[in-house]
């Protein structure tokens, strides 16, 4: 005896199926904050935000689907603020849960940004007459060094400048610097005055018995040749010092 056919199954292509109501997507928490701190951002500017809100305005970018406010906050409190966060080296910051490859050249991106922006204050002017420019630039590219950096900013006779380059990198408290290399150097490029510049890590920018020595040396060694030291700065996170002002040579 045949079977009458069996009723079709609801599915979704059974003729007047309707699929189930599927429950409303809940809005992550953290998409109301991200909205909030940017229009926080766009209405009153960088300074009026806290450094751990500054960092998470960076991590928006690069962590698109996470509540990044813990990860600022941890990363604060590992380096200590904002610009020690984008100057740590890359190995540090990897050490902190949540932070990848990516994460990391995003913040060395906005570190490279921040110095190339410092840098252009500076170009095509007279140094001399630019030192609040100087002082920031120097800031923005030793302060918040993990390692010692020894720093020559060599002049033209307008004290335009010519070159900046990093003649060194030492450990937490020492670099080694040889006077007749940055005499060789100075020649090099037809400089006829520089500045010198090296971090201290510690913080600290007071100079050394060892900083004032060296300064000296050098300054002797450039005399005969008619190169003159315009100054030895020396930066630190809470400050600078500047050898010349404390007429230390």
């Amino acid at each position: 005896m045949a079977r009458s056919p069996s009723p079709p199954r609801p599915g979704f292509f059974a003729e007047g199926a309707v699929p189930p109501p599927s429950p409303a997507a809940e809005e992550p928490h953290y998409l109301g904050h991200r909205d909030r701190l940017r229009e926080k951002f766009a209405e009153a500017g960088g300074d009026a935000l806290p450094d751990y809100e500054l960092l998470e305005l960076v991590l928006f970018r690069s962590i698109p689907r996470r509540d990044v406010k813990p990860l600022a906050k941890a990363l604060i409190r590992r380096f200590g603020s904002f610009a020690e966060v984008l100057g740590a080296e890359r190995a540090r910051l990897l050490e902190v849960e949540g932070i990848g490859p990516g994460v990391v050249t995003d913040l060395k991106l906005v570190e490279a940004a921040g110095r190339r922006l410092a840098r252009g204050e500076i170009l095509e002017r007279d140094v001399l007459t630019s030192w609040s420019a100087l002082s920031d630039y120097l800031r923005a590219t030793m302060a918040f060094a993990p390692r010692e950096e020894f720093r020559i900013l060599f002049l033209d006779k307008r004290n335009h400048l010519i070159a900046d380059e990093v003649q060194g990198r030492g450990t937490v408290d020492h670099t080694p610097v040889y006077p007749r290399e940055v005499a060789r150097r100075a020649l090099e490029l037809s400089a006829t005055a520089i500045i010198l510049a090296h971090n201290h890590p510690s913080g600290d920018p007071k100079p050394s018995a060892a900083d004032i020595a060296m300064t000296r040396e050098i300054v002797s060694v450039l005399a005969p040749l008619q190169i003159v030291v315009h100054d030895h700065v020396i930066m630190g996170r809470h400050g600078h010092a500047s050898l010349k002002g404390m007429k230390l040579f």
